[in-house]
């Protein structure tokens, strides 16, 4: 396929070549030309404009296999650098003009929120920027850390988008009518934005930056002892202690809510630890999971009602 013909497509899709660098007139190229005169994996790319693309698209394993983990971090790194240094800037522009007809409580209310959402997604991408992709780049290089494996930031990877959409929540029920109309649309238009454009970036995350990740660490283990279930290796029976803490939860009776209230996470990073649990241990029912949790030792059996 041409580029040209790849935007013309999905027009969201420009978001991405921004952050790969990929720039300047597609004439007539394809999208593998482009790539390559960029420096760029054409598979990897391609990865990436399917998660924009396709609301139910899921990589295949040779999808992740043939995915290169420079150009993603590289990716990553310029989405969260996009994130800080233009979007949240943009947006706190924005809302301060929005605001401004307010009482002076409304707008220190809403300018104190936005501010604590932006810290925490600040917070978010430096953890990442800091211990996860030096991580990364050092797995790349043949070294593996043992104090850290990816299991370790996919345990504590949860949604980002919760405070983005509760922001979004008090533009569209909570500001007075003196509000400019007007700007309140074109506020509401960047914070649906940046929701979606998140939601992406967390899928990527999961969905590919990690079983990429866990592919590299299998690989470094093996070169390291001959085989690929060394001490740091996150195996795909092996339930991590975040997950077997839920699952214990799960055999108990508790709703996703309940669990997500006991252990202080979000009920989106429950499910994804639910879904990984199904991945590891097959089991998909609760009654299963129960016997599953029982046999395993992980609860006892006089515990469940």
């Amino acid at each position: 396929m041409k580029m040209a013909e790849l935007v013309e497509s999905d027009y969201h899709l420009l978001k991405i070549l921004s952050r790969l660098g990929i720039g300047g007139s597609f004439a007539e190229r394809s999208v593998e030309e482009i790539c390559r005169a960029a420096s760029l994996s054409a598979d990897t790319f391609i990865l990436i404009c399917s998660v924009y693309s396709s609301p139910d698209f899921r990589p295949t394993a040779e999808m992740l296999r043939n995915c290169s983990l420079c150009d993603l971090l590289t990716y990553l790194h310029n989405s969260h650098d996009d994130y800080v240094n233009r979007e949240l800037k943009s947006l706190a522009e924005s809302l301060r003009e929005l605001t401004l007809p307010c009482t002076v409580t409304s707008r220190n209310v809403i300018r104190k929120f936005f501010d604590d959402c932006s810290n925490g997604l600040i917070r978010h991408f430096s953890y990442e920027e800091q211990v996860v992709i030096p991580y990364l780049r050092s797995l790349m290089e043949g070294k593996r850390r043992q104090d850290y494996s990816i299991a370790v930031f996919e345990e504590n990877h949860g949604s980002i988008d919760e405070t983005v959409s509760d922001l979004k929540n008090l533009i569209m029920k909570s500001l007075p009518r003196e509000c400019d109309d007007a700007l309140r649309a074109r506020v509401l238009w960047k914070i649906f934005s940046l929701q979606e454009d998140l939601l992406h970036h967390t899928y990527i995350e999961n969905s590919i930056l990690v079983p990429v990740a866990r592919l590299l660490e299998g690989r470094n283990e093996a070169g390291a002892d001959g085989g690929g279930n060394g001490p740091g290796n996150d195996s795909a029976g092996v339930l991590s202690r975040r997950e077997e803490g839920v699952l214990k939860l799960v055999a108990k009776g508790l709703l996703n809510k309940e669990i997500a209230d006991a252990l202080n996470i979000s009920v989106n990073t429950v499910i994804t630890h639910r879904k990984n649990i199904t991945r590891k241990t097959g089991i998909r029912t609760v009654p299963g999971l129960t016997a599953y949790a029982i046999l395993n030792g992980l609860v006892d059996i006089n515990s469940i009602e």
